[in-house]
């Protein structure tokens, strides 16, 4: 039997969406465009109930498909205060080990957001008494915040004893806005706002150098390869990982069904890679990151967590639906 093996970057919020998330109603053209018309109005129009729904459904689909560990990247602008507890209660419940993060940003209401998103995480890393959850400091990605949020969010870190969890270099506009702003790119920018913490999770990569990637291996910095997601974003194919000796897997919100990420990590590879043999992602990479976090290993969901989230699966899908429909009927008034 494959070892399980952790979803080393998702979205717990996006649990809902595989039940009937609506288009936009203009297709989106770029990466940008389908955060702006999908992902952030999603965000948005989510509150306390909506989040319970897909971090219930999330939860226990990861549990029921072997995955063993969860460590999560949330957004919810209309709800920061308390959201991280909705989160670490449905891993709590399922008995997920998880690392969890509001991912601070600008985008709707500037530096106050910010603030609000940083303030979370420390109230969360503060209150939080589940042994089996621990959290980092989130940025969503460095071109939707500024300086000044950067360099907080990396002194947050070290006071918490935690790490950052950012989107790094995802797609291409997040290096224009990095040289836009006077650095080399986005890792120059990172480091000059001393914010290469050790131990921090920098998600995707898909446009860093070769360079760049030993930069952030040198400074002890996960990179989490994202497939499914890379693929369907069309952001590109991030070969440069392999230049990492850190380098784990994650879905970006799709479902933690861990073994068909590595099933299309290896189809990426094979069709971009200049050694396909060269799969930029080991299966206990995200299993030592959550080693790191906890200070030790940290045991998966047993058998009986496994069979308990799989019988409880039609009663809370049904729930979910429920909660979908209201939560699709508000993001389309955003």
């Amino acid at each position: 039997m494959t070892a399980p093996v952790v979803n080393a970057h998702t979205h717990v919020y996006s649990g809902l969406a595989p039940l009937g998330l609506p288009a936009p109603e203009i297709a989106p053209e770029t990466f940008v465009q389908i955060l702006e018309r999908v992902w952030w109005r999603l965000d948005r129009a989510l509150d306390a109930a909506a989040l319970a729904a897909s971090a219930e459904l999330y939860v226990a689909e990861a549990v029921a498909l072997g995955c063993a560990g969860l460590i999560d990247h949330h957004e919810s602008p209309r709800f920061i205060d308390g959201s991280l507890d909705v989160i670490a209660d449905a891993c709590d419940r399922f008995g997920m080990p998880a690392v969890v993060c509001y991912g601070a940003t600008e985008r709707n209401d500037g530096r106050d957001e910010a603030r609000r998103g940083l303030a979370e995480c420390a109230r969360f890393a503060r209150a939080n008494r589940r042994p089996g959850v621990r959290v980092a400091v989130g940025l969503h990605a460095s071109f939707t915040v500024s300086d000044d949020t950067i360099a907080e969010a990396a002194a947050l870190a070290r006071e918490l004893d935690t790490v950052l969890h950012v989107h790094v270099a995802e797609d291409g506009a997040d290096v224009a806005d990095a040289r836009a702003r006077g650095y080399d790119g986005v890792i120059d920018r990172l480091a000059r706002l001393d914010a290469l913490v050790p131990g921090s999770i920098f998600a995707h990569g898909v446009h860093l150098t070769a360079d760049e990637v030993r930069r952030c291996d040198a400074a002890g910095v996960w990179l989490v390869q994202n497939p499914r997601s890379n693929r369907g974003n069309r952001v590109g194919y991030p070969a440069a990982l392999a230049a990492s000796s850190r380098v784990a897997l994650g879905t970006d919100g799709y479902p933690a069904a861990m073994t068909d990420e590595r099933a299309a990590l290896a189809e990426e590879a094979a069709a971009h890679a200049d050694d396909p043999t060269r799969v930029a992602a080991r299966p206990d990479a995200g299993a030592a990151l959550l080693a790191e976090r906890f200070g030790g290993p940290v045991a998966p969901p047993d058998a009986a967590a496994r069979a308990r989230a799989a019988a409880a699966l039609d009663d809370i899908r049904g729930r979910a639906r429920q909660a979908a429909t209201t939560l699709w009927a508000r993001m389309r008034q955003l």
